[in-house]
Order: structure tokens, then sequence, then C-alpha cells
């Protein structure tokens, strides 16, 4: 686990709201502040859409990102907000096979990323979280180094908290 505090707070926003930096990740959940709390929970309900559709069990930030931003629109900064995404579990099992990490892909409940915003900063913190006790920590190190590359590489600016 790091936690990254993420410096250009406008272009954050921007990658989070605007841009589709974040599309592909799962969206697990997700609270925004304004005049009221909003809790959005990224699990499908499956009985809404027509039976075998072989849906994800999460949505995708691309699906409710624009969802988000309604909320947070207008004249005034939210008070708070804080999202929970997850690298997709396609993309866990290439990192995983490309590493040769010793753990099966199928006993990773997920890689995280909690981005949230406090009303002054916005920060980032990676968790790993396992269906069993593990004690290697390789796939944990890997997923906090993919995840500060993956910042660097679309331009978002951090520092690395201590």
């Amino acid at each position: 686990m790091i936690a990254l505090t993420l410096t250009d707070l406008k272009s954050s926003t921007s990658h989070l709201f605007l841009k589709d930096t974040f599309d592909s990740f799962c969206f697990i959940e997700g609270e925004i502040v304004t005049f009221n709390t909003f809790r959005i929970d990224g699990f499908i309900q499956k009985e809404f859409f027509d039976p075998g559709a072989g849906l994800p069990e999460y949505s995708f930030w691309k699906n409710v990102r624009e969802h988000c931003f309604a909320v947070i629109r207008g004249k005034k900064t939210p008070l708070s907000f804080r999202f929970v995404f997850s690298l997709s579990p396609k993309k866990i099992e290439q990192l995983i096979s490309r590493n040769s990490f010793p753990v099966p892909p199928q006993e990773v409940q997920g890689l995280y990323l909690n981005i949230h915003y406090d009303g002054t900063r916005l920060t980032c913190v990676t968790g790993t979280s396992f269906k069993t006790f593990t004690m290697d920590k390789s796939l944990e190190r890997a997923w906090d180094e993919m995840a500060e590359k993956f910042l660097l590489q679309k331009g978002i600016d951090f520092e690395k908290e201590l």
C-alpha cells in the first residue's frame, strides 16, 4: 500500500471526471458530498438486464463517470468525494501471468485505487485484497509500482506520502 497526494487538483479531477483515464477500472463504490451525500454502489444489479447478458460483477468507471460528474457540476466545489476503483479481473490475471506471481488470479479479491478528496487535497491510496491469506507481498509491490507508473504515464502529478 502506498499513499500519494495528487498535487494538481484541477488536472487530476479533469482526468477523473472529464477524460477516459480511469474508464477501464471497475467502479466498486463512491460517495460525493455536496448539498446532500450521494452514495453509489458499483455492484451490477443483473436482474435489471436481460438474462444471459454476461455482465461483470462491477460497473466500469466509464459507465458511471458522467453520473458522478453531474452530481458535482456547478459553481461550488464538493465538500468531499471518494471513489474505490479496482483493476479489472482480466487485467489482474494478465499482471499475474506476466510476472509469474505464485498467487492464482481467482484468489485476488482486488487491486484497488482509493481516491479521496477531503475538501482541500486529493489523495490516492493503493490497496490489495486476497480471498485467502498469503505472506507473499510481490503482487502488492507490483501493484503499487504499476499504479505509480499509470499516474505518471497519464500526466497526473503526485507526491508520495511517508
